[in-house]
């Protein structure tokens, strides 16, 4: 029975004991003020330094979090993991401090931020709640949640600076604020509370599709195979990119199948569900358990967990490091990428695999990423269209008048309420009646921005005589399961919702999609495409109505249409699409993405800013092979464009001066290490031969015979390497090490394919193998650390598995 206690004051004292014994601390605050940093902070850095679990989640609403107070927790211990809620204006104003021990879990609730005064002697009233263990499980749900939501962003030396420059701006213009809050910080400022829940938890349980006796179809064997082949070549991790409708979560059920213990991780709950119905039904003589926040069944044969509750340290190290043979990670949103690297960072599994729908590397990086960019299979809608496994399309691309330019742009989206107020237009809501009254068929979803927009809109087609329903989290007149059901028997025209369709769940009878959103994620809008391309007997094809103004992506969204976008010209009016499939833009829309083609920001502008996005999200400069992983541009635009990685560096005003003198002095060097011409490996094994005598020694003359063991070593211990770079007829015969063949080899391809000459940066003479440039003692470890990153950017590139 639960124990719940009044607090009236004094808060800090009980969560000092609180902190003193936890093993998870978990913190949300509205506000937090150096202060109350200073309170905490020796209590805080021994709960870290003993290993505990610490997150803190606070906002910037009114920019009452002081920039100090921000800094000072991230100098208490590196592994407290901090968050930020950007409330763009939309008031944000929880409390709570949660903890768990070894036997008790206990939470704080009620009306104190964390300042001093709040935690002494000011007016606070609080809620102690110890020994409910299902109370805690779902705040703890919820913090997750809000801690992981898509709009957060992680605190860090440099997400700081942005906000310190975003705090004095905003104090800037308003002083009377600031000096307001100066002389009383520590006074609680009672905001109203939000309009609209900010987090919208939905379990939705999806029905197994009846398929008789389960066989791979589609493209599943195609990608079955092609996994094996990767297992075959001793890969550890691959993704498989493969169209909405074609199986996904069925292909990692068979997949599966290879191996004793399973875990597969998603951030939606309904998703968890539905993968392990899917599992089910391919081999019921399994056991098959969720692990989340209110249901715990960890000794199943496969687990299907959430990545929220696996974020947290305490059930996390409930499962053995090597535990599980096979991990499997479903495609997910940015912000909860850190928690998923630290999951996969505790775990060995044998395999890992990445499922995805999203076609387009550089729209959904995380995923690549945590699998190191090898691509086991891929099948895109277009070709999924080709084969006539999905329904073709009609795309049609309908004007809308709306002035993008004047809304406020955050980063990664617009801002809500000045978009709202844009989309809440009569004259608006009737052009997009009159399209889908002009294209429609039969059974129409309807994307919209926010769940006012999609009342709004339903509302008005309701008015106009139509049979619609606006579906969405808060919706409490209508559940999905209705919905659909009603869609799918024709007894209403459209579904008007957010983003409940965007994963996991598709309706065949759809015929229809309507986009009044503005594409902010080609990831989301391919998402959203497949919602309508489910294949049903009498549908001939989906129609598309999309609304395109001068929004952000709206001049590259139609790339994903495009079946050949390597022939991409200057004059090209459409993407190339399957047979059966068309393009339809109005006048207006043709003239408008010819005009946002023309002023499109310039090549390396793009590449800077992409380059700033990952640095603020590490908190550092990112390795080359860090931002080739996780950047939005391709990584060899950086070379194309500036020579090399660090010569970018330089442009952007990135180095230090002794860097930059440095750069100046062996730029050459640099851009030949990431020029020269590879079509094997074999020079960049023979660099890295040379690295591994470390900085001081590294550019020392060398032998073949002194790089032999190393080459033979780095090509043969690994299938993949093998496969691609030391298996045609000659290099069989050398996987048994024979020293003197192999040393012939290394003389007669990187060394002399290297010789630049007496006078060249690099020169292979008499059996020797030189780097002929000096380097200062006190530059060497810089140069080392420059050439070593290049060098092992190119190996990772070179060896990355391409389907």
């Amino acid at each position: 029975m639960s124990n719940v206690k009044l607090i009236t004051g004094h808060l800090g004292d009980h969560l000092l004991e609180e902190i003193e014994r936890a093993s998870t601390i978990c913190i949300l605050a509205s506000f937090i003020m150096k202060s109350g940093v200073s309170y905490l902070r020796d209590a805080l850095g021994k709960a870290a330094a003993r290993g505990a679990d610490i997150k803190i989640c606070t906002g910037d609403y009114l920019f009452i979090t002081q920039p100090e107070a921000l800094e000072d927790l991230l100098a208490i211990n590196d592994t407290i993991q901090i968050r930020l809620w950007p409330s763009n204006g939309k008031s944000f104003h929880p409390k709570a401090y949660l903890f768990q021990s070894d036997n008790n879990e206990c939470m704080f609730i009620g009306s104190s931020n964390l300042s001093k005064s709040a935690l002494e002697n000011g007016v606070e009233w609080n809620v102690e709640v110890t020994q409910d263990k299902e109370i805690y499980e779902d705040a703890l749900s919820h913090f997750l949640m809000i801690f992981y939501a898509g709009k957060t962003f992680p605190l860090n030396p440099e997400t700081l600076k942005v906000y310190k420059k975003d705090y004095d701006e905003f104090h800037r213009k308003n002083s009377h604020l600031g000096k307001t809050w100066s002389e009383a910080e520590e006074k609680e400022l009672m905001l109203p509370v939000m309009e609209e829940s900010t987090v919208q938890p939905e379990m939705i349980i999806e029905e197994t599709a009846p398929y008789g006796k389960i066989q791979p179809r589609f493209a599943q064997p195609e990608a079955l195979e092609e996994l094996e082949k990767t297992l075959e070549e001793e890969y550890d991790k691959a993704l498989v990119v493969m169209a909405t409708g074609l199986g996904k979560t069925y292909l990692a059920g068979f997949f599966a199948q290879k191996f004793q213990k399973v875990l597969f991780i998603a951030h939606r709950e309904e998703i968890l569900h539905q993968a392990r119905n899917s599992f089910h039904t391919i081999n019921p003589n399994k056991t098959y358990g969720i692990y989340n926040g209110k249901i715990k069944e960890p000794n199943a044969d496969a687990i299907f967990a959430s990545i929220y509750t696996l974020s947290i340290k305490a059930h996390l190290e409930k499962f053995g490091q090597e535990e599980f043979d096979l991990i499997i990670v479903d495609e997910f949103h940015h912000a909860a990428a850190d928690s998923y690297k630290k999951v996969l960072e505790y775990f060995k599994p044998k395999f890992l695999l990445g499922i995805t729908a999203t076609p387009d590397r550089h729209d959904n990086k995380d995923v690549y990423a945590l699998c190191d960019g090898n691509v086991a299979f891929r099948l895109d809608f277009l070709e999924a269209i080709n084969r006539k496994w999905l329904s073709p399309f009609k795309y049609y691309g309908v004007y809308d008048d709306t002035d993008y330019n004047q809304i406020t742009w955050l980063g990664t989206r617009y801002d809500e309420e000045e978009l709202l107020r844009v989309q809440m237009r009569d004259n608006l809501a009737n052009n997009i009646l009159k399209a889908w009254e002009e294209k429609k068929q039969t059974r129409t979803i309807g994307f919209c921005s926010s769940i006012k927009q999609a009342d709004f809109l339903s509302g008005f087609f309701n008015k106009n005589g139509y049979r619609t329903v606006s579906l969405h989290s808060q919706q409490g007149q209508i559940d999905r399961g209705t919905a659909i059901q009603l869609l799918t028997a024709g007894e209403i025209d459209v579904i008007f919702t957010v983003d409940l369709f965007n994963e996991g769940l598709d309706i065949p009878s759809v015929d229809t999609l309507l986009f009044v959103r503005p594409t902010e994620s080609l990831t989301v809008f391919t998402q959203q495409i497949g919602r309508g391309l489910r294949l049903r007997e009498g549908k001939e094809h989906c129609v598309i109505i999309d609304l395109i103004g001068n929004y952000r992506n709206a001049d590259i969204k139609l790339s994903i249409f495009d079946t050949k976008p390597e022939t991409t010209k200057e004059n090209k009016a459409l993407p190339v699409v399957p047979e059966f499939c068309e393009i339809n833009l109005d006048v207006r829309v043709i003239d408008l993405l010819k005009e946002m083609k023309r002023k499109r920001e310039p090549r390396k502008e793009k590449l800077l800013n992409d380059y700033l996005v990952l640095k603020q999200s590490l908190g550092r400069r990112p390795s080359y092979v860090e931002l080739h992983l996780s950047g939005a541009s391709e990584s060899k635009q950086y070379r194309q464009e500036f020579g090399s990685y660090v010569g970018f560096l330089n442009w952007a005003g990135e180095l230090s001066d002794h860097e930059i003198e440095v750069y100046q002095r062996h730029r050459d060097w640099l851009e030949e290490v990431e020029k020269t011409s590879m079509s094997k490996s074999y020079k960049m094994v023979l660099l890295l031969a040379m690295l591994e005598r470390g900085p001081s020694d590294w550019y020392e003359p060398i032998t073949p015979m002194e790089v032999a063991p190393f080459f033979h070593r780095y090509l043969t211990e690994t299938e993949y390497r093998k496969r691609i770079d030391f298996s045609d007829k000659s290099s069989r015969k050398l996987w048994e090490y024979d020293e003197r063949a192999i040393s012939s080899l290394i003389a007669r391809m990187p060394m002399t394919m290297w010789d630049r000459g007496p006078e060249g940066l690099t020169s292979f003479e008499n059996g020797v193998f030189k780097i002929n440039f000096e380097i200062v003692p006190e530059n060497r470890h810089l140069v080392f650390n420059w050439t070593r990153e290049v060098c092992n950017y190119r190996l990772h590139y070179h060896f990355e598995r391409r389907n």
